[in-house]
């Protein structure tokens, strides 16, 4: 099965400058450097950011993402001209073809996978035109600015260094090859006669003397040959990249919306210090929500399902301001509830920095908004909504290196929650007191989503401790906690019985999808769980019917297909997802960017390969009359899945152990015996309901039914 290669196009007149929530022209980016496109046919805007270029002070409205500038290419005559723009996701290149009476302007430009390097490539036909070159360096929230420029190379940097708790800066630096600046930084494009405009960034966080290596990387990829080597470099990146898992089911939308949201989140994240902001890409000194780390679902949702499509390096950066915030975090929880734990506002920054701390809001009531300056919205599970994806990267690599690092923080997580359960002795369980739901929807008690992210804190935890050693005693309370805690209330709407939101508190809301949470990305109601609860939550995505929520689609589409809700139904509602998104990727009418990339993919993965309760599941929600099929979807026990679905029959299952852990699969041939392969060689044949196999650190098993022997050998 080849990677399916796929497109993203933009007509006029999507190439405008970006506002301070979403951007909708094309994007690039390495997951440090990232650039949009906007502006104008007459005057192309390359709007420039580094994941790193924060203003970096606590304090409501003191801290937030930046972007560094822009560099303009001022095309003159050519102002309303036609044009077509098109990314080619494989790799990452971006082509323009601007057309007006006297010629055509062509553009192939790309941000290197390797290093922070924009290239972009002019070419002309027709009539000479004169284009001007500019770097603008953004100015105002106290920072310092400079430019200069010297032996063909013009430089700019942008830097917060007064007035700030901690310093950041970034420079850019570039020069053109091929056509010369004049005085006034204008070149004249001659037919046939190309012109490669070269563009560095670097950072304070990187280097100290950022500005002296930015300009020394432009000067030396400044030649052909330079040029030849980062290109190549940078495809074969690309290469690896969409490599390390893809997807085929015949149907090119909501392929192409499934390649462009991966596409995306590795332009935008790969930096293992700075995940990508709210946005992604920041284009405003003053971006909506502070442009920050939102807790309560928004810094999470781009990440979800990233470590089982095997894009671990994009996963990664989600687990740093967590991490970074632990201090302040433990600070947080002793000054308001008086014990051990820690406890995290809605808004965070990189670093340690709090973006929202003393902000100034009326109470709503009995909730308060803001607690010792602390901006609750009376949540408690901002930092347990951390560990949905930790535990989803964690469960599927089995890496003991990443067990110790986020040890610390899941740590204080299960000891808030240990610490702030009541235990109520009439009804001999756990509950959840004082605790909103939906942003101050009340003093909630027995939040669904709130008791959903206790069992999974205290859950890895557990499996933690077990992995890393020590901590037992602690094991043997979080276990009696899960044993003892509050189940999910119910009610009935529409004649069938549903989740009620709360046990006592809010009931139902309208907006948004915090009624499904519990079953994703909280996880705890699943094939493999009670029929009874199972059906409530097949009858609550009945009736929420929230397919295509601005905030919640991300968490509702997955849901249904962890609870086994009609396939031909998701794979409808999915499409329409997917038919109302920008070129881009990001989702028609919501303001919060990146947040759905993880839509589509996820919901995909999901499908196709479930593995959720650690019992592989290929197929099971997939309509059986729809070919498909994968390679290397990481699933729980880290295994690399990869299967094939054609006129309604699996074909194989095919998987690489990389921790040697037992396998567990739900037979796809029900009735029939397996014939296993082990590394190439015949090994046993297995039967029964669920197949469980004993595996070795690196081994590669395949999978088929066993009277399907010849024909195998003969494919």
């Amino acid at each position: 099965m080849m990677i399916p290669k796929h497109q993203a196009v933009f007509r006029a007149p999507p190439v405008r400058t970006p506002s301070t929530r979403s951007v909708d022209g094309p994007l690039l980016g390495n997951g440090d450097m990232t650039v949009a496109m906007g502006g104008g046919s007459g005057q192309l805007r390359f709007h420039l950011g580094k994941n790193d270029l924060w203003r970096l002070q606590h304090g409501n409205g003191n801290a937030c993402p930046v972007p560094f500038g822009q560099l303009i290419l001022a095309c003159h005559g050519m102002e309303g001209a036609s044009y077509t723009i098109t990314q080619d996701l494989h790799f990452a290149r971006t082509s323009g073809l601007f057309e007006d009476m006297d010629g055509a302007l062509r553009l192939d430009g790309y941000v290197a996978a390797t290093t922070n390097l924009l290239v972009i490539e002019l070419q002309r036909t027709g009539e000479p035109l004169t284009i001007e070159v500019g770097l603008h360096v953004a100015e105002g929230r106290g920072s310092e600015c400079e430019t200069g420029g010297a032996d063909g190379v013009l430089w700019g940097r942008r830097a917060f260094l007064e007035d700030v708790d901690i310093p950041s800066g970034a420079a850019a630096a570039f020069t053109v090859l091929g056509a010369g600046l004049d005085d006034a930084g204008a070149l004249v494009l001659e037919p046939e006669k190309p012109a490669i405009v070269v563009l560095a960034m670097g950072s304070l966080f990187k280097s100290a003397s950022y500005l002296e290596e930015t300009i020394a990387r432009v000067s030396a990829a400044a030649s052909p040959s330079a040029l030849a080597e980062l290109r190549k470099a940078h495809e074969a990146w690309w290469q690896a990249y969409w490599e390390k898992s893809y997807i085929r089911i015949g149907d090119p939308v909501i392929e192409r919306q499934y390649y462009v949201s991966l596409y995306g989140l590795a332009c935008c994240s790969r930096d293992p210090e700075f995940p990508p902001a709210i946005f992604g890409w920041t284009t405003s000194d003053t971006p909506d929500w502070n442009g920050d780390y939102h807790l309560n679902y928004n810094h999470q949702a781009p990440f979800y399902g990233l470590a089982r499509a095997n894009r671990l390096e994009q996963a990664d950066p989600h687990d740093a301001p967590l991490l970074d915030f632990l201090d302040r975090g433990r600070w947080h929880c002793r000054s308001i509830f008086g014990f051990a734990g820690v406890v995290y506002p809605v808004g965070i920054g990189p670093k340690g920095i709090e973006t929202t701390y003393g902000i100034e809001l009326e109470d709503l009531g009995a909730v308060k908004r803001v607690e010792h300056g602390c901006f609750l919205l009376g949540q408690r599970t901002n930092a347990a909504y951390g560990i949905v994806n930790m535990a989803s990267r964690y469960y599927t690599t089995y890496d003991a290196a990443y067990a110790a690092r986020i040890f610390p923080y899941v740590l204080e997580v299960a000891t808030f929650w240990e610490n702030y359960l009541t235990w109520e002795p009439t009804g001999g369980r756990f509950i959840i007191e004082n605790d909103s739901c939906h942003e101050s929807s009340g003093p909630d008690m027995n939040a669904c989503l709130s008791l959903a992210l206790v069992r999974t804190t205290l859950q890895l935890a557990i499996e933690l401790c077990r992995a890393l050693g020590g901590y037992m005693r602690r094991c043997d309370q979080w276990s009696h906690i899960l044993e003892h805690l509050s189940g999910f209330s119910t009610q009935v709407r529409e004649g069938k019985k549903v989740f009620r939101y709360c046990e006592q508190g809010t009931e139902w809301r309208e907006d948004n999808t915090i009624g499904i949470q519990h079953i994703f990305p909280a996880g705890q109601v699943h094939l493999d769980s009670d029929p009874d609860l199972l059906q409530t939550a097949r009858n609550t995505i009945e009736v929420m019917q929230r397919w295509q929520n601005s905030n919640g689609a991300n968490s509702f589409l997955p849901a249904a297909v962890r609870v086994g809700y009609d396939p031909q139904t998701i794979l409808s509602e999915l499409r329409m997802y997917a038919e109302n998104t920008w070129p881009n990727g990001f989702q028609a009418g919501n303001p919060h960017a990146i947040e759905n990339w993880s839509t589509v993919p996820n919901t995909l993965n999901e499908m196709l390969c479930m593995d959720h309760t650690g019992i592989i599941r290929v197929f099971s929600v997939w309509p059986r009359d729809h070919d498909a099929g994968f390679r290397r979807i990481r699933c729980r026990g880290a295994f690399l899945v990869s299967s094939e679905l054609k006129d309604g029959d699996v074909r194989f299952v095919e998987f690489v152990s990389e921790k040697g852990q037992l396998c567990t699969l739900e037979n796809p041939w029900p009735g029939a015996t397996i014939r296993v392969c082990r590394d190439g060689a015949e090994a046993e044949t297995l039967s029964g309901t669920r197949i469980r196999l004993t595996t070795r650190a690196g081994e590669s098993i395949r999978l088929c039914r066993d009277q399907d022997r010849g024909e195998a050998e003969t494919r």
